[in-house]
């Protein structure tokens, strides 16, 4: 569980953006927190700390928001990193997977070579909502044999369940603050 001190200055470092990007949606825009270097030193910290120590391949981020905190992430643990991207931007031989957004369905890709067989790997981004993403993440990573060792995010909206999805696939769940609702 995060400390209430932890997540209270974590959640000052976020801008709230009301209707974006549509009506009733109280967007969390992380980028007030990447501008602000002692809350994005502490959010890095604190997305690895339960796995310090232990040996990690390679860290992979979802487009967009999860390589800027993958990338730091790796770094952290000294691993490799995999940007994990939209279907057609990456320029080599790919494997893909198609996943679930609110209203149908999207595509995500990894260089075929990004991952061996057994590398342990962690998926980072931004924040996780309805869990889609994540969870195509998560199958897309094992179809190509790693083994998932976690799903780190910054933010959780609890209400849409993300969390608890990839819980049910056995990869435990890191997040650092939650916000109600949407």
């Amino acid at each position: 569980m995060t400390s209430p001190v932890l997540e209270f200055d974590l959640k000052a470092a976020i801008r709230t953006i009301p209707d974006y990007p549509k009506p009733g949606i109280l967007f969390r825009d992380i980028t007030t927190l990447l501008g602000d270097a002692r809350a994005f030193r502490r959010a890095v910290d604190e997305l690895v700390h339960p796995w310090a120590g232990q040996k990690i391949d390679k860290v992979a981020g979802i487009e967009a928001r999860g390589f800027i905190l993958g990338g730091a992430v790796a770094h952290q643990v000294s691993a490799g990193f995999i940007p994990i991207r939209k279907k057609g931007k990456l320029p080599h031989k790919r494997v893909s997977i198609a996943y679930s957004l609110e209203y149908g369905l999207d595509e995500m890709e990894i260089h075929e070579d990004a991952v061996v067989r057994g590398e342990r790997v962690i998926v980072v981004d931004d924040l996780i909502a309805t869990g889609g993403t994540a969870e195509g993440a998560v199958k897309l990573l094992r179809q190509m044999g790693a083994e998932v060792l976690a799903a780190c995010f910054i933010v959780d909206l609890p209400d849409l369940g993300g969390a608890d999805k990839i819980r049910k696939l056995d990869v435990p769940v890191r997040t650092l603050i939650s916000f109600e609702g949407h």
